[in-house]
C-alpha cells in the first residue's frame, strides 16, 4: 500500500511543481496509528486532487501510479494460495478445484463473452470468511472476482487469462433483521430479490423489494452492477435509496460499513454509492440493509400496435397522465412468437408489438380508473385487443412470460445458437425514433433477434442471435450501432446490465475522458495491486474497438 501511495504522491508533485514533502509521518500508518481504511481514504482523496489539478494543466494527463498491467502472483504462488485456502477451510466443500465447478463460475452460459476456468473457487459463510479469503489473494497477488447470482449478461464474473479466486457468496444468503416498522431489512449478499419478497409475504408483511431484475437475481449482484428492473418506472433504480448501507472487504482486507441505518443523512458524501456500479472492483460486499416499499394491490394488462414506434409514443404520453403505473414493458413480434413456443405458461398470445402493463393502486377504484386512462391513450396511438386481467392468476402468468424473455428467447434461436443481450438507456422523449431505426437495423441485417424494453424509463434491450463467425461479426456491428445513436440521443451504452467487459470500451465515449480517469484514480487508491475483478468495468488505457 505504501509503495502505492509514495508513486501516487512523486507523480501529483510533478505534474502540480510541487516542493517534495520533507516527511509522510504524519500520513503513514503507524503500529498504533490510524486503521489501513482511513489510509485508503487519505490515499484517495490525495489522488482525487491530484487528478484535477493535473486536469487544469493543458495537455497533461495523469498518469498510473502502479502499472497498467498488475504484477500478479507465479504459478507456485497460486499453488500455495490453493493451499493456503484449503487449510484455512475446513469444511470439506468450502474451498473446490472440481474443473466442472471452476468451469460454471468461469464461463457462463448467459452471454456471449468468452471467459476461461479459475484456479479455485470458495464459498464464504462469513465476512470474516470474506477477509481471509482476501489476505491469502494479497499475499500471494492473486485476482479475486466475486460472484454472486451468476445472471450477469456483461460478462462480469467471467475467468480471465491471468486466473483467480473466484468468490462465490451464494453461501452468504440470510435475512438477519427486518424492521417492519423502518421498513427496512438487513441480509447477506446471497439472498435473491425474490426470496426477500416470498419471506415477506410469508410473514403476512405488506412490505416488498421492488428492484427487479432477472428472477434469480441476488442482492450483492444487484448493488453491485447498480441494476433496476421492470419496476423502475415507479421506483427507480439501484441508484436511488433502496441501499442504505453496505458492509464491504476492501482490497486491503479491511471491512468497513458505509453508513448507519438512518433513512437520510449528510454527513460526508455517500460512500455506500461508491460501491454500487463498482461491478467488485473496489470491494466485496458481506452485508447490506435495504430499503422496503409498501406493497399495493396490482393487476396487468396488454395491448398490441402496428410497430414499435406507435407503441413507444403510447408510453410517453401514458407517463404524462400521472396515473399509477408501476411498470411498462416493450415486447416486439419477435419475443411474442418466442414466447408463444417457450414461454413459462401455456398462454397464446398474437404475434405484433405489445406494450405490458402493471397498474398499480391503493383500492379497486383507484386501478379502475388507471385502467381506463391507459386504454384511452393505448387507442388513440393505433393500440388494439387491450385485455386487463380477470384475477391474480391471470395477471402473475402474464407478467411471469414478460420476466422470462431472456430464456425463452435464448430457446428461440434453436440448437447451437448463442445470445449476444445488450441494453441502452436514452430520455424517454428519444426512445420512440432510437427504437424504430435500431429494429430497422436488425432487420436489414438478417439476424434473428428478441427486443423487449422496460419502455417507462426509456430503457430497452434486445437478445440478437447468432451461429457462426460471420454472423457474430454481424451482431458486433449491430451493438455497435445501438449504443452510438443511444449516446448520440445523450443516453447511455447501458442502462441496467452494467459494464463487465462489454460495454467498457464505450465508457470514454459516453463518459467524457476526465470521468473515466476520474474512476481509474480511485480504483488505483483503493486497490493498488489491481487484484479485484481485473479486466472489468473501466476501458483499458489504449481500448481496442472491435469495429
Amino acid at each position: 500500500m505504501q509503495t502505492g501511495w509514495t508513486s501516487l504522491r512523486r507523480q501529483c508533485q510533478r505534474q502540480l511543481h510541487v516542493p517534495k514533502i520533507r516527511s509522510l509521518s504524519t500520513l503513514r500508518p503507524r503500529k498504533k496509528g490510524p486503521s489501513r481504511a482511513a489510509f485508503t481514504l487519505a490515499s484517495l482523496l490525495f489522488g482525487i486532487g491530484g487528478f484535477y489539478a493535473g486536469l487544469r494543466l493543458s495537455q497533461v494527463s495523469v498518469h498510473p501510479a502502479t502499472p497498467t498491467k498488475p504484477a500478479y502472483g507465479s504459478k507456485d504462488d497460486f499453488s500455495q494460495a490453493i493451499k493456503d485456502l484449503k487449510a484455512g477451510f475446513t469444511s470439506g466443500d468450502d474451498v473446490s478445484t472440481n474443473p466442472d465447478d471452476l468451469a460454471a463460475h468461469g464461463i457462463s452460459i448467459n452471454t456471449w463473452h468468452p471467459g476461461l476456468p479459475h484456479n479455485v473457487v470458495v464459498y464464504p459463510h462469513s465476512t470474516e470468511d470474506v477477509v481471509k479469503i482476501v489476505e491469502i489473494a494479497n499475499k500471494f497477488r492473486m485476482p479475486v472476482i466475486p460472484y454472486s447470482g451468476g445472471t450477469s449478461l456483461e460478462g462480469h464474473f467471467l475467468g480471465g487469462a491471468d486466473g483467480g479466486i473466484c468468490v462465490d457468496m451464494s453461501r452468504m444468503d440470510k435475512i438477519l433483521v427486518i424492521h417492519e416498522a423502518d421498513s427496512d431489512l438487513i441480509c447477506q449478499p446471497g439472498v435473491g430479490w425474490m426470496e426477500i419478497n416470498e419471506t415477506l409475504k410469508e410473514r403476512g408483511i405488506p412490505l416488498f423489494f421492488p428492484l427487479d431484475p432477472g428472477p434469480t437475481a441476488t442482492i450483492g449482484g444487484m448493488l453491485s452492477t447498480g441494476c433496476s428492473g421492470t419496476n423502475a418506472v415507479r421506483y427507480g433504480t439501484a441508484k436511488g435509496e433502496w441501499f442504505l448501507n453496505a458492509t464491504v472487504v476492501l482490497p486491503s482486507g479491511e471491512v468497513i460499513k458505509t453508513r448507519r441505518r438512518s433513512r437520510k443523512s449528510s454527513a460526508g458524501f455517500d460512500v455506500t454509492k461508491l460501491f454500487i456500479g463498482a461491478e467488485g472492483t473496489l470491494g466485496i460486499v458481506t452485508e447490506v440493509t435495504i430499503r422496503l416499499a409498501p406493497l399495493l394491490p396490482t393487476t396487468v394488462a396488454i395491448a398490441q400496435f402496428p410497430n414499435v414506434r406507435n407503441a413507444t409514443e403510447a408510453v410517453v404520453e401514458i407517463l404524462t397522465r400521472g396515473v399509477g403505473v408501476q411498470c411498462i414493458e416493450l415486447t416486439d413480434a419477435a419475443f411474442m412468437q418466442a414466447t408463444n413456443l417457450y414461454g413459462a405458461s401455456a398462454r397464446k398470445y398474437d404475434v405484433a408489438d405489445h406494450l405490458f402493463f402493471k397498474l398499480q393502486g391503493p383500492s379497486a377504484a383507484s386501478i379502475k380508473e388507471t385502467a381506463r386512462i391507459v386504454q384511452e391513450v393505448v387507442k388513440k396511438h393505433g393500440g388494439s385487443r387491450w385485455t386487463l386481467a380477470k384475477d391474480a392468476e391471470e395477471a402473475e402468468t402474464m407478467w411471469t412470460d414478460r420476466k422470462n424473455a431472456h430464456y425463452s428467447g435464448l430457446a428461440y434461436g434453436g440448437d447451437g445458437a448463442k445470445g449476444w443481450a445488450t441494453d441502452v438507456c436514452v430520455p424517454i422523449s428519444q426512445l420512440p425514433e432510437l427504437v424504430y431505426q435500431t429494429q430497422q437495423d436488425l432487420e436489414q441485417s438478417g439476424i434473428k433477434y428478441t427486443m423487449v424494453g422496460h419502455a417507462g424509463d426509456g430503457n430497452f434491450h434486445t437478445l440478437m442471435l447468432f451461429k457462426t463467425d460471420e454472423e457474430l461479426v454481424t451482431v458486433r456491428r449491430l451493438v455497435h450501432r445501438m449504443v452510438e445513436r443511444a449516446i448520440a440521443l445523450d443516453g447511455t451504452c447501458t442502462g441496467e446490465h452494467g459494464v463487465g467487459v462489454g460495454k467498457k470500451e464505450f465508457l470514454v465515449e459516453e463518459l467524457g475522458e476526465g470521468t473515466v480517469k476520474l474512476m481509474k484514480t480511485i480504483k488505483r487508491a483503493i486497490d493498488p495491486h489491481g487484484l479485484f475483478n481485473p479486466g472489468k468495468l473501466y476501458p483499458d488505457d489504449a481500448e481496442p474497438s472491435h469495429y
